[in-house]
């Protein structure tokens, strides 16, 4: 039975060699992206590796280590052209001070090591706008054991024990962290891998939902044929275990070859996949390995999958041979298969109110709830697919249109299977369309050309300072920050003294909410970007940046009115710094100027930075959320689109006899292309209402559950591209309809 197999599976004609060639192309798309997936999630855990080090001092990793000398350390974070640099600061108390990974040993004062890519701009920066924030000389590389990313920016600087020990926030060490971020609830460095997991996983899911279902598709290529074939093998005496080997064998060599190519197709998108910084950053290209394990499940699962989807597909055959052979109406499909997406989006709206705390909670939550709904999609397709056929027939007037829904309310799974793929294609890109829309729409893009992203602002909080060290003053302002270019204006924040309720002396202003800093409305009023003060008022209370949290949250760049302030103005030179405060013309010069001469004058604390370049870090996700939404698009619409190719085409070859018949009675052949047209574009029309509606009505859910938003209109691009989609798709549903003057031809009827 096996040889026999193999020789109707390889050597049966056109339409056999047809066939396996799909089902192995189908194959090899869902190999492909499962790899690419799996991939995917052990890149993220190799780069959350390499993270773990630079959480070395935060308590769940500073254990003492007997007989090992501890080391001074600090980690802080500086900005460069809107990038991100992570500076650690270290000083060695003895010769077995522990040492990190990617360096032979621990630098000593005046000396530093770089990452590559900093290191490259180390030797190509003007050292004013970022060499001089870094005392001392490179002595070395970093390793890329100890860099999440080929082009991070990452420095190790050197000082001495005494030096390190008085600057606030550094700890003393006795091992590096190797603790994985994501299962390290204080660390703050690296990627919580679980939220990445969530992301993959519904990625994955949208990707391989409308290729399960082009797998499906291509699988039933001729499958009357191939069901009139085995029923007549067994009414010459062929039992039911035969004809399953047969049609195994059959199911399993396609598979094979698209296994094969599958993992063809991995190796050769493993690079470009290394690009997408779904984290945030690229990976390095040797992040995207599976395991033997992994390779083997795939290996043995996919044509053991194949097999068992060949047997399912012949259960009509096995139980009535006869019935095939005379083609039994199958049974219509009843409404209970609207019960999974019920439940689906029941489960989606349970979670309002209800978020799950952890992230396994909610994986389990969100991630259930959009599997139910997209299965149930899959579920309901056909039963509303007769409800809308039946709809048709009652309105019919035309031939067309009554043969047409006759046809797919005696079959609406075939009928549905054919835009199924599609159906799920535009769910996913609803939902990835409206869940990131509506984000960007409450917290917005980074502002340019205004105050916020021309402003750097160096806070001196007092829970950054070392106990015992003073605050700054007027006198400590560098002389030469006015005089850098492209500064058009220094403003001093002094810090609120009746801030705090305690130590209000005025009664009249007990209970209204302060600002924590005061300034000078004189100066103010030279820069009315950061707003302006009362009128005839001397000092008016302001947030430490001048920008304020309120202006941020609001994305206003409107001028913004300060509340006035008792304090005598006379008396603001006699109170600490809060914050400097320096706006530029915006240029990339000025900013890492001033940046590196407030950090030169001031090293303790965070670096000064603007409230673009904060946005910004969000900004990067959203980024990263769309290119993996872009990502299912581009996907999962050619499968969808191939689906519905190899449905129409399969549905002719199969309907060669029936329609050759009806042209024999002298049906015309417009009529028989206006057929097959309903047939296809009503069900593609109605799944698409369909799929777009839902899809929106679970992204609000999501929202309304996890972040408490409401759904925004999409942009225009969406809607262009659901109508392009659909351009698309109704263009190869008429570019099927020639086939029909050579598949119904009067020699289709003699010869069946």
């Amino acid at each position: 039975m096996i040889r026999l197999g193999l020789r109707l599976a390889v050597a049966s004609g056109r339409e056999a060699a047809v066939r396996l060639t799909i089902v192995a192309a189908a194959v090899a798309l869902g190999v492909g992206l499962l790899l690419a997936t799996v991939a995917s999630v052990h890149a993220v855990n190799a780069q959350n590796a390499r993270y773990a080090w630079l959480n070395t001092g935060t308590p769940s990793t500073r254990a003492a280590v007997a007989g090992v000398d501890p080391a001074w350390w600090l980690l802080r974070e500086d900005y460069f052209h809107r990038r991100s640099i992570g500076r650690v600061d270290v000083a060695a108390t003895g010769p077995s001070a522990p040492v990190p990974p990617g360096v032979a040993h621990l630098p000593g004062p005046g000396e530093f090591y770089a990452s590559p890519a900093l290191s490259t701009l180390l030797r190509t920066t003007p050292a004013a706008e970022l060499g001089d924030r870094f005392p001392g000389h490179e002595i070395g590389t970093i390793g890329p054991e100890a860099l999440p990313a080929p082009d991070s920016l990452v420095i190790i600087v050197g000082h001495s024990p005494d030096e390190l020990a008085r600057v606030h926030g550094s700890r003393q060490v006795s091992a590096i962290a190797s603790t994985d971020p994501g299962r390290c609830a204080d660390c703050g460095v690296g990627t919580k891998s679980d939220g990445i997991k969530l992301i993959l996983a519904v990625v994955a899911a949208g990707l391989l939902f409308p290729l399960l279902m082009f797998i499906g598709t291509a699988t039933r290529l001729s499958a009357a044929r191939r069901e009139q074939r085995f029923a007549a093998m067994r009414l010459v005496g062929a039992t039911p275990r035969q004809i399953s080997v047969i049609a195994a064998v059959e199911s399993t060599v396609a598979a094979v070859a698209g296994m094969a190519v599958g993992f063809g197709l991995y190796l050769s998108l493993r690079p470009s996949l290394a690009t997408f910084t779904f984290t945030g950053v690229p990976f390095f290209p040797a992040d995207l390995s599976i395991t033997p394990l992994d390779a083997a499940l795939v290996a043995l699962g996919v044509p053991l999958a194949a097999a068992v989807v060949a047997g399912l597909a012949l259960r009509r055959v096995r139980i009535s041979p006869l019935g095939v052979s005379r083609r039994v109406t199958p049974r219509p499909p009843r409404a209970w298969r609207l019960i999974p997406l019920v439940m689906g989006l029941a489960e989606l709206a349970y979670f309002i109110g209800r978020r799950p705390i952890t992230t396994d909670g909610q994986v389990r939550a969100y991630l259930t709830g959009f599997l139910l709904v997209m299965v149930g999609l899959v579920l309901a397709g056909p039963w509303l697919t007769m409800v809308g056929a039946r709809l048709v027939v009652r309105s019919a007037r035309r031939p067309a249109s009554l043969i047409a829904g006759r046809r797919l309310t005696d079959n609406p799974r075939a009928g549905f299977r054919a835009v199924s793929g599609l159906m799920l294609a535009l769910f996913v890109t609803s939902v990835a369309t409206g869940v990131i829309t509506s984000i960007v729409a409450d917290r917005g893009a980074p502002r340019t050309g205004s105050v916020a992203s021309t402003s750097l602002a160096k806070m001196f909080w007092p829970q950054d300072r070392t106990e015992g060290t003073p605050a700054p003053t007027v006198e400590a302002v560098p002389a030469g920050l006015r005089t850098i270019p492209g500064v058009q204006q220094v403003l001093l924040v002094y810090a609120n003294p009746l801030d705090h309720p305690d130590i209000r002396t005025d009664p009249t202003t007990v209970g209204r909410p302060s600002e924590p800093g005061v300034t000078s409305c004189v100066e103010l009023a030279r820069s009315p970007a950061y707003g302006a003060c009362p009128a005839g008022a001397g000092v008016a209370e302001v947030s430490a940046d001048l920008i304020g949290y309120r202006r941020m949250t609001t994305q206003s760049d409107a001028p913004w009115r300060w509340e006035a302030s008792p304090i005598p103005a006379d008396g603001l030179a006699r109170l600490p710094l809060l914050s400097v405060v320096v706006n530029t013309d915006g240029s990339t010069a000025a900013l890492e100027a001033v940046r590196t001469t407030l950090e030169v004058a001031y090293p303790q604390g965070y670096s000064p930075g603007t409230i673009s370049e904060f946005e910004a870090d969000f900004s990067r996700k959203l980024v990263q959320w769309q290119q993996l939404a872009d990502v299912v698009i581009l996907a999962s619409l050619p499968i969808a689109g191939c689906s519905l190719a190899v449905s129409v085409i399969g549905g002719l070859s199969e309907r060669k006899r029936p329609f050759s018949m009806l042209r024999l009675t002298g049906v015309p052949l417009g009529v028989l292309r206006r057929v097959v047209a309903l047939e296809s574009t009503v069900p593609l029309l109605a799944v698409s209402v369909l799929a777009t509606g839902t899809g929106f009505w679970a992204a609000h859910l999501f929202l309304s559950a996890q972040m408490q938003l409401s759904l925004r209109p999409p942009p225009g691009a969406y809607y262009l591209l659901v109508v392009a989609g659909l351009v698309v798709s109704l263009g190869i549903i008429g570019s099927t309809l020639p086939l029909l003057a050579r598949v119904t031809g009067p020699e289709t009827a003699r010869n069946e």
